[in-house]
């Protein structure tokens, strides 16, 4: 198989720093009125997250031919969809969590009320910034738009949380079915849409839109049954937020039910699945097939 010019390593970083640019240039200045909302929604956003969704997106459009300039600004949405639901996620009355990406949360730093309205904003500029995107002739503007109202609804992010939320204190008693259906909703419908957006932007065909949803979908489960690894193996400091917090509330969880290596093996089949999907893609795939290797031995 022919191999991409620059490491994974090289190519997550410059990835990272072009996504970044494009998030600055496309969010309200620190400075503008009134600032404290804008400085919460900076905050959030630029506190060192990996920028795996906004990657996946570039990488997927890459894979089916398309541009950088044409995914930006859908990669910038998926990445200010993702602040949003973290910062309320953190928040007291979800899973009341003081650090995220080894910083203080947002209510920590801004108060509940301010952190609570700096996701609503986020959540609202997304869709702005899908709206202004380049459409393509097979994705008008208004399937994009669809497409994002569709993850971030009752049916899918945040279906997911409120099953989440649900299922604090019940641990074990959850079946694995119930436990899938938490983080179809709460972890891989976004991800799903990143690497869906990237292939819209490029105007793929269905089949291959469909391979990406298969990726997607099977990427997505795989990260997060290694989250779930992580958080019993792993510390606060290496992780960035706290460790144990599932194992502290009694929620379900993939090595709760499972055991730690059968969950590991879950993994490796569900990332063995996300790579047969990219076959359609041939060596235009790679970045993705590397970055599903990279998330499988990730270690926060």
């Amino acid at each position: 198989m022919k191999q991409t010019e620059k490491p994974l390593k090289a190519y997550l970083s410059e990835n990272r720093k072009l996504v970044d640019r494009e998030l600055k240039r496309l969010l309200p200045a620190a400075n503008a009125s009134p600032a404290t909302i804008h400085q919460a929604m900076r905050y959030s956003i630029f506190a060192g997250g990996k920028r795996l969704r906004p990657i996946l997106c570039l990488a997927a459009a890459k894979a089916c031919g398309g541009e950088d300039e044409d995914a930006l600004p859908l990669a910038a949405a998926v990445e200010c969809l993702h602040t949003y639901s973290l910062i309320h996620d953190d928040l007291p009355c979800m899973d009341d969590d003081d650090f995220r990406r080894g910083n203080p949360t947002s209510h920590k730093k801004f108060g509940e009320g301010i952190a609570v309205l700096a996701g609503d904003a986020l959540l609202t500029i997304a869709f702005e910034m899908v709206a202004n995107a380049n459409p393509q002739p097979r994705y008008n503007t208004a399937t994009l738009v669809r497409e994002l109202a569709e993850t971030s609804g009752s049916r899918k992010l945040i279906a997911g949380q409120v099953l989440d939320l649900e299922g604090e204190g019940k641990g074990t008693a959850l079946t694995l079915t119930q436990l899938k259906r938490i983080h179809m909703g709460k972890t891989a419908a976004l991800l799903t849409t990143s690497i869906r957006y990237g292939g819209m932007s490029a105007n793929a065909t269905t089949k291959r839109l469909e391979a990406l949803t298969v990726f997607g979908q099977s990427l997505g489960l795989a990260f997060q049954v290694i989250d779930d690894i992580l958080d019993v193996t792993q510390t606060s400091e290496k992780l960035g937020k706290s460790a144990g917090k599932d194992e502290a509330v009694d929620k379900a969880t993939y090595p709760s039910l499972m055991g730690l290596e059968r969950s590991k093996k879950e993994a490796r089949k569900l990332t063995g699945k996300a790579m047969a999907a990219l076959d359609i893609f041939g060596a235009r795939g790679q970045r993705l097939r590397e970055i599903a290797d990279y998330l499988l031995v990730r270690d926060f």
